[in-house]
């Protein structure tokens, strides 16, 4: 990502954060819906509601349940078979680069990019890596994007990075639609699918990493899916910032009739597992090293695995997956996946530089050649009629 993007969003974030809270809405909790201080408060109020890992189990139980009745999750969705799409294999230098496809919903599709290794032996973890918002929607392609994903599957991983809806070549419907919570999250399950069904992924070894709304996708598909083995949640996880787009914080996920959660609960429930913590200074992660963090750590600690979730905090830095930010997950990763650092140490630092980066018509999935298929369902009602 250049200086000037980081900038755009995280201008475009800001400006999310302090729209919130909804008067016509209060079921839900969107932006900043706590103060900095209530935010704090809440977290002393949540913890008094547990005391040992057979309580904190009965809460996030209840918090489970809260995400998916809030997002009105099928318990069964009526997934299509995947069928993937894939072509225009391009071999780069210590990985390949395809564009891909695959049915989620019947007629709604989910489009991306796969990076694979070279000369891989054995079975390879797999890394499932939603994005952020970005002005021109097309996040996907940001270089940012592109270099964790070649860098990754250097390091042996195989990569599948996603679009939310709306962005990229995931055109079918608006990336505000109503039910985009319950969508993008159909989307990621489905994602896994497609990543776990690959013969050269181990499903043992299984990470997620996003950053802001990809954050939010992480945590989200991380409580929901225990075939996540490892999440790194980038510059999201906060007391008293819930995400400021619809796809997000539009659905009841938060505050049920039982109970009032935040993104910081919502991002423990992947404990015991693996994950890494990285904020910064600059936008509402910026307190994570004494109020979330501690607080996350606390439950890790009713396992025995504390030592299982660390914090990178960033405190010059600002909004976005910038490289400091990679080199804190690809070392996180790279410990709990058995991925190979090594291959792409240069004098002991993390060397971005092998990694090409490509166009977007280079990594477009739907083209002249490849159109996007006749049974697609295309507009927004008829996406959300998918739901019922």
């Amino acid at each position: 990502m250049t200086i000037k993007s980081g900038i755009i969003c995280y201008i475009i974030g800001i400006a999310s954060a302090i729209a919130q809270p909804n008067p016509d809405r209060p079921d839900l909790c969107q932006g900043a819906y706590f103060t900095e201080e209530e935010g704090a408060k809440a977290l002393q109020t949540f913890a008094s509601t547990y005391h040992d890992k057979a309580s904190w189990e009965a809460r996030a139980s209840l918090i489970r349940k809260g995400i998916r009745e809030g997002m009105q999750l099928p318990a069964r969705p009526q997934f299509a078979p995947l069928k993937p799409i894939r072509h225009s294999l391009r071999t780069m230098d210590g990985y390949t680069v395809e564009n891909v496809a695959f049915e989620s919903l019947p007629g709604l599709f989910v489009t991306g990019n796969l990076y694979r290794p070279i000369n891989a032996t054995g079975k390879a973890a797999g890394i499932l890596c939603p994005h952020g918002h970005a002005p021109n929607q097309d996040a996907r392609f940001l270089e940012q994007a592109q270099q964790r994903c070649a860098t990754l599957a250097r390091m042996g991983a195989v990569v599948f990075v996603y679009d939310m809806l709306g962005y990229g070549d995931s055109k079918q419907c608006d990336h505000k639609i109503s039910k985009a919570l319950t969508l993008q999250a159909l989307n990621g399950i489905r994602s896994l699918d497609f990543l776990t069904s690959l013969p050269e992924v181990d499903t043992t070894r299984i990470g997620v990493s996003g950053e802001s709304g990809g954050g939010t996708q992480t945590f989200l598909l991380t409580a929901l899916d225990s075939r996540v083995k490892v999440s790194v949640p980038v510059v999201m996880v906060s007391s008293y910032f819930f995400g400021g787009c619809v796809c997000e914080s539009g659905m009841p996920i938060h505050k049920r009739p039982t109970h009032q959660a935040s993104n910081v609960e919502l991002a423990a429930l992947a404990a015991p597992r693996p994950m890494l913590l990285i904020s910064d200074g600059k936008d509402w992660t910026r307190h994570t090293p004494e109020v979330e963090f501690p607080y996350v750590q606390n439950i890790y600690g009713y396992y025995g695995a504390k030592d299982r979730v660390k914090n990178v905090h960033l405190p010059n830095e600002g909004h976005d997956y910038g490289p400091s930010k990679r080199a804190a997950a690809y070392r996180f990763l790279a410990e709990y996946l058995k991925l190979d650092l090594n291959r792409v140490l240069k004098d002991g630092k993390i060397d971005e530089t092998p990694n090409k980066i490509l166009t977007p018509t280079d990594l477009q999935v739907f083209t002249s050649e490849h159109p996007r298929p006749a049974d697609a369902v295309v507009g927004d009602e008829a996406v959300l009629a998918l739901l019922n």
